[in-house]
Order: structure tokens, then C-alpha cells, then sequence
């Protein structure tokens, strides 16, 4: 693989990214349409929740896309990352920046309010029961919603973390490992270690298999 190549890049970003090199800065365009869902549903995500009345998610990411840009000639020749992780770190740092920016240097403590995906619960839901199983209708979505977004909220720090951005963000195992800086095979064991904690809050909380 050249080096300019990263593995977790699919076979069309690779593609894209090729042309951008020979000078084709269309390219650009085409590639941040296809990530453009999922840097809003991150945007979504990260968006501190005391900000969400003063700013609009589709704004910040308008601010990364036009810092990537910036940023563009320098990531063809050395990239570190993934394209789409390239994106996700600098609308992680524009979310950032509007947090600072908004509620000041002074308050430190980053709210744990977690705003859950629409329709993400289900599918977080199936992959706490077991190998194939469904989940019910006992509870409709929004109760399921409150109920894994408060256990989310209790997870320690770096199984949140987790938890957030393979069931969430929606990344794959190895794009976890990159974001981590682990091994995938870490970030395997430290994605089951969470869920299982997951798994035992919300059982702690009165939420039964059954319900699930």
C-alpha cells in the first residue's frame, strides 16, 4: 500500500483522494458528501447540550468543512488518519471551540448528557441481547431512549467514550483504534468490557431482558 494510503479508508476515498493529489479539487467536494451524515450526526453528539439553544449543529459543521479545506493540502501529502476520522477531529475541535468560546475557559466540567442518535437506541438495544434475539415492543422508543441515555450517562469516562462512538458515531472497531491510538484487538476487549458494564446498569436500573 503506498504510504500515502491509510487502511481504513475505503476503496472510493482512496480513489478520490488519488485524484485530488493530480489535482482534481472536486474531489474534495465529492468526498465530504459522503461523510456528510455522519459529520452531522457527530456533530449532534458532541455538541455541548448547554449550547444546542444558541448554535445549530449544520453550522459547526460548515466551520470543519471549511477548516479542512484549509487544512487539505497538508493532509494529502501526510496523512495520519483516515479521511473520515481527518474530518471527525476537526469537527470535534470546531464543537470544542464553540464550547470554550460560549461558556468560557473557567467552567471546566463537560456535561455528560448524552443526545442519543434518533432510533439509535433499538439498534444499541439489539446488541445487548443475546445472538438472535430482536428487541421488544414493551417499551416504546422514547422510554428506551431515557432509559440507555441515563446509563450511558453513568458509564466511566473511557467506556462512554466507547460505547459513543462504535454505537453512536456509528465506527468501526479499527476507526475506534485509530481515534484511541490502540491496537484493534484492545479496542475489541475495551468495547466489551463497556457493554457489559452498560449491560449491568441498566439491569441495576429495573430494566429486564424481557423489556429489552
Amino acid at each position: 500500500m503506498p504510504k500515502h494510503e491509510v487502511q481504513s479508508d475505503s476503496s472510493e476515498t482512496r480513489s478520490l483522494l488519488k485524484q485530488m493529489r493530480a489535482g482534481d479539487r472536486q474531489g474534495f467536494e465529492r468526498l465530504v458528501a459522503r461523510h456528510q451524515a455522519y459529520l452531522h450526526r457527530l456533530v449532534e453528539l458532541r455538541l455541548d447540550p448547554r449550547l444546542r439553544s444558541r448554535l445549530d449543529p449544520p453550522d459547526i459543521v460548515q466551520e470543519a468543512y471549511l477548516e479542512a479545506l484549509k487544512r487539505l493540502d497538508r493532509y494529502l501529502k501526510r496523512p495520519a488518519l483516515p479521511f473520515r476520522l481527518w474530518l471527525r477531529q476537526i469537527a470535534c475541535d470546531r464543537a470544542l471551540k464553540a464550547r470554550r468560546h460560549h461558556l468560557g475557559t473557567a467552567r471546566r466540567t463537560v456535561s455528560r448528557e448524552v443526545r442519543l442518535p434518533e432510533r439509535s437506541s433499538w439498534a444499541l438495544a439489539g446488541h445487548l441481547l443475546a445472538a438472535g434475539s430482536t428487541p421488544s415492543q414493551q417499551l416504546d422508543h422514547r422510554e428506551l431512549d431515557r432509559r440507555l441515555r441515563l446509563a450511558v450517562e453513568q458509564l466511566p469516562d473511557a467506556d462512554r467514550e466507547v460505547v459513543m462512538m462504535r454505537h453512536f458515531e456509528r465506527l468501526s472497531n479499527r476507526e475506534v483504534a485509530h481515534v484511541l491510538g490502540i491496537d484493534p484487538a484492545t479496542a475489541s476487549k475495551r468495547h466489551g468490557r463497556a457493554i457489559l458494564r452498560l449491560h449491568q446498569i441498566l439491569f441495576e436500573g429495573g430494566l429486564t431482558e424481557s423489556q429489552l
